[in-house]
């Protein structure tokens, strides 16, 4: 299929070839489309982590594919799988960079023969999104976070994430902004929500060398019960919260670890540090920064806590540390009330009151072994449904498939004053 080429099939073809089971050849006899995917580097994250799984789907299923970023750790997990990696400075936003990057995707896109530009982060979003102009292919994105904006020159800044042509939302919360904030018909947005690796956060898979290694890294003492608040150090996550639950629930016989790295916040970190010591809580509250083992951390932990005060987009650290059958605690708030069910496989609080994650705390401390057993087998068979990352991949090469074989519709919602067909 050539750039910009449209497909003259049928309704029932066209229902095949867009449904997730569909294989590479479904496309009425011709390939999967060639998409390549920008984000800004591959560190860590959720949008490197769904980049590169749905890379790996695409060549699974024997597409050619490609991803362009400014590099990172996470590259090595492309070349074990064959996938080429294109290193460009998309994590720049200097406006020159972003627009030299736009000329070079478009090199790019000409060169390997890409049909579908898929952007995941504002800057390479807005150079992939030229490209796209410039080259005739498809421009689609995926929102990984509400954006939030304080001003016209950002929300305009924002906006190149709702100028797909298909717009993924990771939840109805995600979608629920877009549509509230952009001119964008519902019609091209697609709720897809993320998914876990079940390899990788099972219960069984984490052996005991593995949590023995990371409890003395964190210097955990054997006799406690660990709370667990895995999230960068930063105010909306609630660590502040946490502390202060802690002292209210008055017992020393837990052990609370925050997990994660201030980013250069250091004076929320020290704010913190003031906290525990203001509570006396030297012993029981500790601070480690980012864990490369979050699988054996969550079967070190008796609770793993969401203390969040603004709305998380998904709420990954829930989900996993259901897939590993701990008892979670999250604030209502979000999408993290997406990923659990209240009273069934998580104990719901309000946001930024301590007292009632206090009295949750002690709720779930005391359940007895057999309670968290039931409590722990509906979490994960909740996952197994509706967070696989089969399912999430599947999803994403549905809309693919169903963006190469359709019309040239803008996403702007009728009556914007945008304009909704292209020629």
């Amino acid at each position: 299929m050539e750039a910009g080429e449209q497909l003259n099939i049928g309704p029932e073809q066209y229902k095949v070839a867009c449904s997730p089971e569909a294989g590479p050849d479904d496309h009425a006899g011709r390939r999967l489309p060639v998409v390549l995917q920008v984000l800004p580097g591959l560190v860590t994250g959720g949008a490197e982590r769904g980049c590169i799984d749905v890379a790996v789907a695409l060549a699974a299923a024997g597409a050619r594919t490609l991803v362009a970023s400014s590099g990172g750790p996470m590259v090595r997990e492309l070349d074990r799988v064959g996938v080429e990696h294109v290193r460009l400075p998309l994590d720049s936003k200097n406006p020159w960079v972003i627009y030299g990057n736009a000329g070079r995707l478009a090199d790019l896109i000409v060169r390997h023969g890409v049909d579908i530009v898929h952007a995941r982060s504002r800057a390479p979003a807005w150079s992939a999104w030229l490209a796209a102009r410039r080259t005739g292919v498809r421009f689609m994105t995926t929102f990984h976070a509400p954006y939030n904006f304080s001003g016209r020159l950002k929300l305009a800044y924002n906006s190149v994430m709702a100028r797909g042509e298909r717009i993924i939302a990771i939840s109805n919360f995600i979608r629920d902004h877009i549509l509230a904030t952009y001119p964008v018909a519902p019609e091209a947005v697609r709720v897809i929500h993320r998914g876990i690796d079940p390899a990788t956060f099972a219960p069984e898979r984490v052996n005991q060398p593995r949590m023995i290694q990371l409890a003395r890294q964190w210097r955990l003492p054997d006799d406690r019960l660990v709370i667990l608040l895995p999230g960068r150090l930063t105010r909306w996550k609630g660590q502040l919260d946490l502390i202060d639950a802690v002292a209210r629930l008055g017992r020393r016989d837990v052990c609370c670890v925050l997990v994660g790295g201030d980013q250069g916040r250091h004076r929320y970190r020290a704010e913190l540090e003031r906290r525990i010591a203001e509570h006396e809580l030297g012993g029981v509250v500790h601070i480690v920064d980012h864990c490369s083992d979050m699988a054996a951390a969550y079967m070190l932990a008796a609770v793993v806590v969401s203390a969040s005060r603004e709305p998380e987009a998904f709420g990954r650290v829930i989900v996993e540390a259901q897939a590993m059958g701990r008892p979670v605690i999250v604030t209502d708030i979000g999408a993290v009330m997406e990923t659990v069910v209240p009273g069934v496989t998580a104990l719901v609080v309000p946001p930024g009151d301590p007292e009632a994650l206090a009295r949750a705390l002690d709720r779930t401390l005391e359940m007895t072994l057999d309670a968290r057993e039931a409590q722990a087998g509906r979490a994960m068979a909740h996952v197994a449904a509706h967070f696989n990352k089969d399912r999430m991949c599947r999803e994403t090469l549905a809309v693919y498939r169903e963006l190469a074989l359709s019309p040239r519709l803008s996403p702007a919602r009728p009556g914007s004053g945008q304009v909704v067909a292209t020629p």
